[in-house]
Formats: C-alpha cells, structure tokens, sequence
C-alpha cells in the first residue's frame, strides 16, 4: 500500500512554520533567522489554487541585488508548494530582518545555475545531499527586487 501524505506530519510542519514566520516577523529576525549558520528570510507568495499568501522561511545568500534559495523540499521528490506557487506567479515578496522587498522570481538555468548552486551548498552542506535523494533537478531560484 502507498504511503499517503499528509496527516499528523503535515500538520505539525505548518503549525512549526507558522510559529517560525511569527516569531521571525515579531522580532525583525533575530529569532528565527538562521538556521545551521545560514540567513534566513521569509518569502511571501500567492497561491496558485488558492490566491492566499503564503510565508515560508528560506535560506538565502545575497546575489547582484537580490538574493538566491534553492527549491530543495529536503530532497522530496516533489517541489516545494512556494516554488510551484512562484512558477505560476513570479511575484512575491521577502523580508530580511525588519526590510521587506517586493521581488521578482526566476529560476537559474546552465552555468549560473551551477554557480549558485555551489554557492549554497558550500553554505549548507545538506543541499549536495538532497540531490541524491531525489531524482528531479532542484531549482535554483534568483529572486530580483521588483
């Protein structure tokens, strides 16, 4: 029988991601904003079957202007609900401590992306691990101000 996803699992990990945003947002990132040594900022998106907003919590690294993440999902085989939700609509938001920034998304394709790439998994070892659990190519995403 397969495995169904969602249930408990599911649930805690919005209820832990609300908390996240919350806390992070309460104190302009000084709880909550790093994680493993890495920044983090929180990237507010429109839902693609919904039209809600949705914040999730990102690592990051500054790139011309703008800033890197990485569609990893922990090397799920399936992307990221926020990177789905910027496919269909690349405008977003982030907030870096207290700042927030209307952004435009785009995913990084050839030589840059493997640049990056390198950039963020030097930064977060867990990345280079979570290209063997899956089999998609995760997305290197390049969020530009808007």
């Amino acid at each position: 029988m397969a495995k169904r996803s969602g249930g408990l699992g599911r649930a805690f990990t919005r209820g832990f991601l609300r908390a996240a945003v919350w806390a992070y947002r309460r104190s302009g990132g000084k709880v909550g904003g790093k994680m493993f040594g890495a920044p983090l900022l929180l990237l507010t998106t429109t839902g693609r079957k919904s039209g809600r907003s949705w914040t999730v919590p990102l690592m990051y690294q500054p790139h011309d202007g703008g800033w890197v993440i990485i569609a990893s999902n922990g090397g799920s085989p399936r992307h990221p609900s926020w990177w789905l939700n910027l496919r269909s609509q690349p405008d977003a938001s982030v907030q870096i401590g207290r700042e927030t920034y209307a952004v435009t998304a785009a995913e990084a394709t050839g030589a840059d992306r493997e640049r990056l790439w390198r950039v963020m998994a030097d930064m977060y070892k867990g990345y280079d691990g979570y290209t063997r659990k899956t089999t998609r190519k995760i997305p290197v995403i390049v969020l530009q101000r808007g």
